[in-house]
């Protein structure tokens, strides 16, 4: 009896199925047991939220509710759905598409702009041009237009040049040549920001203008009251020094070779093997040279113990040497995921080339360096069998950069596109070269290039002071304490010449450092991270000014100030 009771219990459930977001819980209810809020009252409720018209009938059959039901829960599941979908980064869901992919990709954090833009309609490149093709467009840019102008103008003609400390804008040069044949003074001002130059005609004056008029109408923050005659003999040596310590005819850029499919550091770092399709664009930059007893510009590699790998790439292209850092002939390192021996070389440089095999495209953040500015990615669109080598078919060109850095040209063209190797050479060096010189105008830079000149022009004033006041009989002044002379100009450092090459040289100065405050009693920086000809400005020829122009002299001094020729 009791038994029967039980069966009777049993089969007097009713079973229920409850749908969840991943599936569903079978379980059975009782008559006496109450029906779960989550099963019944939400059914309810979202049938009482349908218009009236759509409300299933009570006289409805029982297929038709059953249908009814599950278009409703279908419909709760579809939102929940919905909101548990994520999306591909953008590079992998361009990389799973396939096809013709972009040869660059903008991080997503930004701070990159792309030439040519990945849509033309939406935004038009700030270097593109229809008509690009022509060399004659291919102009190289010159870092400093005010730098040549002294030894153009000045150093082999009668001039004078004189000093002065400033209170608001700092120590000044001031150099001043009378040209006789134009009837017109040319100035030169040198101040810690820049050199401001200007020429007078000499009808606008009715005397020859003293020195602080001439300093005051190209600068007006100019304060001072009076200028120092400077009477060293090698004055025109230091000052061409200063004037061109950031032209440079030597350039370095770094080479990367990113196969398909990758997308990291690693990956393109450890490339070691090279395809005929990489070397044949390589002997388009240039000629692969053999390291050990190299003479040329070695651009930091090693040349006499192979600690740098036994090859590189080199060309001289208009009076300019480069080297490249070609990553798959710098030296490898089992078990360095990193690659250090060859990141050290390209993660140094401000430029880097990326040739591509595939349709992977390059992410500029990917390699992580704080000197690399700007990326030209290169790939072989087409191929011609029958091509000779160095010109083996089609080639996109794109170019991407940090977001400070200036557009540069020259610009591409409409496609970007070069079908001849010739034409394909002389657009990407030019190219590399302008990316660098525009870099320097990057926030980073600037900065970097500002301390530095701000320190050689102190040393500068310094040298030319001393050295002028030495000629005359003068005593010397006591020797310059670190922070009035910016590392010393004469404190055992062989003066403005020795601690010119030092600062011009030594790349040791980490960017960790820029932009963060500096300690107090810290010595002034004057590291560059300049990439600069090693001349030896010693070897240059000494040469005086000659001549005589009391007239000229004398009008440019203050009053008060005597001549050298009078007091000596």
């Amino acid at each position: 009896m009791d038994r029967d009771g039980r069966n009777e219990k049993f089969f007097s459930r009713k079973r229920s199925f409850t749908f969840g977001a991943y599936g569903g819980v079978d379980k059975f209810i009782g008559e006496n047991e109450s029906c779960p809020e989550s099963v019944e009252h939400n059914i309810v409720d979202v049938l009482d939220t349908l218009p009236s018209e759509t409300k299933p009938a009570l006289a409805a059959t029982s297929t038709q509710k059953v249908t009814e039901l599950f278009e409703i829960i279908a419909k709760l599941q579809g939102s929940r759905l919905d909101e548990q979908r994520c999306e591909f980064p953008t590079s992998l869901r361009l990389l799973r598409i396939g096809g013709a992919l972009p040869l660059l990709l903008p991080p997503k954090s930004g701070g990159y702009w792309v030439d040519p833009p990945l849509q033309r309609c939406v935004e038009t490149s700030p270097t593109w041009s229809q008509n690009a093709f022509g060399l004659e467009s291919y102009d190289i840019m010159e870092r400093d237009n005010e730098a040549k102008i002294y030894q153009q103008f000045f150093r082999h003609r009668y001039h004078h040049s004189f000093t002065a400390s400033d209170s608001s804008v700092g120590p000044l040069v001031l150099s001043v040549c009378l040209e006789e044949e134009e009837k017109r003074l040319r100035v030169i001002l040198r101040l810690k920001e820049c050199s401001l130059h200007g020429t007078f005609s000499v009808s606008l004056f009715q005397q020859l203008p003293t020195a602080v008029e001439l300093a005051r109408m190209l600068c007006e923050n100019v304060t001072v009251s009076r200028f120092e005659t400077v009477s060293y003999l090698k004055a025109p040596e230091l000052i061409t020094a200063f004037d061109e310590h950031r032209v440079s005819h030597n350039f370095k850029f770094g080479i990367l070779y990113q196969k398909e499919g990758q997308l990291t550091e690693e990956d393109i770092f450890s490339n070691n093997m090279e395809s005929e399709e990489f070397v044949d664009f390589l002997s388009i930059l240039g000629q692969t040279v053999k390291l050990r007893g190299f003479t040329g510009f070695r651009g930091g590699l090693d040349v006499s113990h192979g600690q740098t790998g036994s090859e590189a790439v080199f060309t001289s292209f208009h009076g300019r040497e480069i080297m490249f850092h070609v990553a798959t002939k710098l030296p490898f390192t089992n078990g360095d995921v990193q690659q250090l021996q060859r990141k050290r070389h390209i993660g140094n440089d401000i430029v880097a080339l990326v040739y591509q095999e595939g349709n992977t495209p390059f992410i500029p953040d990917v390699i992580s360096s704080h000197f690399l500015h700007c990326f030209i990615a290169v790939r072989r669109v087409r191929r011609c069998p029958g091509g000779r080598r160095g010109d083996g078919g089609a080639f996109q060109v794109a170019v991407t950069a940090r977001e400070d850095v200036p557009p540069f040209g020259p610009p591409l063209p409409s496609p970007p596109v070069f079908t001849e190797g010739s034409v394909l050479r002389e657009f990407l060096l030019t190219k590399l070269i302008n990316a660098e010189i525009s870099s320097y105008r990057a926030d980073r830079f600037s900065r970097l290039e500002l301390r530095t000149r701000s320190s050689l022009l102190v040393g500068l004033h310094s040298e030319l002071s001393t050295r002028s006041q030495c000629m005359l009989g003068e005593p010397p002044p006591p020797t310059l304490s670190v922070s009035e002379g910016g590392k010393g100009a004469l404190e055992g450092g062989g003066g403005f010449i020795e601690n010119f090459k030092r600062a011009i040289r030594v790349r040791s100065h980490s960017f960790d450092t820029l932009g963060t405050p500096k300690r107090a009693g810290g010595p002034a920086p004057t590291k560059s991270k300049m990439n600069t000809s090693e001349k030896d400005i010693d070897s240059e020829p000494s040469q005086s000014s000659t001549g005589t122009a009391p007239q000229l002299t004398d009008s440019l001094l203050s009053p008060g100030q005597t001549s050298p020729q009078e007091e000596t």
